[in-house]
């Protein structure tokens, strides 16, 4: 029967691990239809309004970071209630959790077990309606016209990401030039590979060895050397002018409480010379995108930088997409307060940062409702959840992050965008030099 087929009869979570081999929370919801599971990913680098991410803190096993209490919280309070519930309305469950929980951050049960829930039942929703994750998430946005992302690979790593002492966190790669996002793949890997050749002969073999994310993590210490880097292997592998540059500098990670940025914040001696103002920091940025290839900025400011975020977006807005990861994390408040002082032009969607897909598709829509562009990401500590692959799609939000092209809890996602554009076939539409501005109302 139709409503069997879109019923829970069953979740069971239970902690397994992520790609840092940090614990991790996975569910498994059932339906007439079967089994449908999730896994959320984990942040290292994380802004202080996200959802909550609950820990048992229990120092004596996996040094406190074990979830077994937000296990017990989805086994024993939320399964129960989730009961009977169909799977079809995705907003109704994601609202009986939120109400369950009954905090603003999802504290008491926990941002993670409840988005494990949220996602698994968004692919049940799928299964039971017969179409694709992709096209169930689009059709619950009212996207009339889901859109493969160009992917944004993390090749150069810095920040808390890397042992080196390069203060911004990620340099990335777009190839906005491709046909569609195979061709896409094709010329990210090759130049990732030629990046590392380059690498290798100018430092070393030690300083090829990949990070959390992919990415290498040269003996490097500015932007500019950075910046160099990634102008020469794009250039080397024949791509100049198709593949741009991104940027997180994931500057919350050193603003200080003096009010500075620290630009040495993790020299072995630190005599105070790489300390910037937030206007210096703009006037740096200004510097870099007129010298490089550069189409965005991940947090340039701190996470509460209003007056600094809206300086940056005054002064490149126009021709540069400022994104908002720490500053908004994926929170229609925080979201509506930046439309407002117009203190960015672009979202970083994180779902495990606001715990459920309705109020993340929330999230993507208020964006685009003022003109935004948004970048979907993954998470430093993942798994092999493929989710985030779909959701770009369905919400057409032009481009994605899932890391370099390597390492397999990050080459997945990308594998997953190759078969939904295969799918598609001649109605796959790559977001290409249009990835900034795509629109999901009809």
């Amino acid at each position: 029967m139709p409503g069997q087929a879109s019923t829970i009869t069953k979740i069971v979570a239970r902690q397994i691990f992520d790609s840092r081999g940090k614990p991790t929370v996975e569910v498994d919801l059932t339906t007439g239809q079967g089994m449908f599971r999730a896994a959320v990913p984990s942040g290292k680098s994380t802004g202080i309004h996200e959802a909550c991410e609950l820990r048992d803190g229990d120092k004596s096993m996996y040094q406190g970071a074990g979830v077994l209490t937000v296990v017990k919280n989805v086994n024993e309070i939320l399964a129960p209630a989730m009961l009977g519930m169909d799977v079809t309305k995705q907003a109704e469950i994601d609202q009986k959790m939120i109400e369950l929980d009954g905090t603003d951050n999802k504290g008491k049960l926990g941002a993670n077990g409840i988005l494990a829930v949220s996602m698994a039942a968004c692919r049940a929703g799928a299964a039971a309606r017969g179409v694709p994750l992709y096209q169930h998430i689009a059709d619950l946005a009212g996207n009339p016209r889901p859109v493969l992302p160009v992917p944004s690979f993390n090749v150069i790593n810095g920040g808390v990401h890397a042992g080196n002492a390069l203060a911004p966190q990620e340099f990335m790669i777009l190839p906005v030039g491709a046909s569609g996002f195979e061709e896409a793949m094709r010329m990210g890997t090759e130049t990732y590979h030629t990046l590392r050749s380059i690498i290798q002969n100018k430092y070393g073999l030690n300083a090829v060895n990949v990070g959390d994310e992919g990415g290498f993590a040269p003996p490097i210490d500015t932007f500019e050397a950075a910046l160099d880097l990634l102008t020469e292997a794009i250039a080397a592998a024949g791509y100049t002018g198709k593949i741009k540059i991104g940027m997180d500098p994931a500057s919350s990670e050193f603003f200080r409480e003096s009010g500075e940025y620290d630009l040495n914040f993790k020299a072995a001696t630190n005599n105070g010379s790489g300390r910037r103002t937030s206007a210096e920091m703009v006037e740096l940025y200004k510097q870099l995108v007129a010298k490089y290839d550069v189409i965005f900025i991940e947090d340039p400011l701190s996470e509460d930088d209003w007056a600094g975020f809206a300086d940056i977006t005054r002064e490149l807005g126009s021709q540069y997409e400022i994104i908002g990861d720490d500053l908004l994390c994926t929170n229609p408040k925080r979201i509506q307060r930046a439309i407002e002082s117009k203190a960015c032009n672009a979202l970083l969607l994180k779902v495990n940062q606001i715990g459920t897909i309705s109020e993340s598709i929330k999230a993507v829509q208020l964006a685009k409702s003022a003109g935004w562009g948004v970048l979907t990401s993954h998470r430093s500590g993942e798994t092999a959840d493929d989710f985030i692959a779909d959701l770009s799609v369905g919400l057409s939000t032009g481009h994605i992050k899932s890391g370099a092209p390597a390492r397999s809890e990050r080459v997945n996602k990308y594998n997953q965008l190759i078969r939904i554009e295969q799918e598609l076939g001649s109605k796959a539409v790559y977001a290409g030099d249009n990835w900034r501005f795509i629109s999901i109302s009809a």
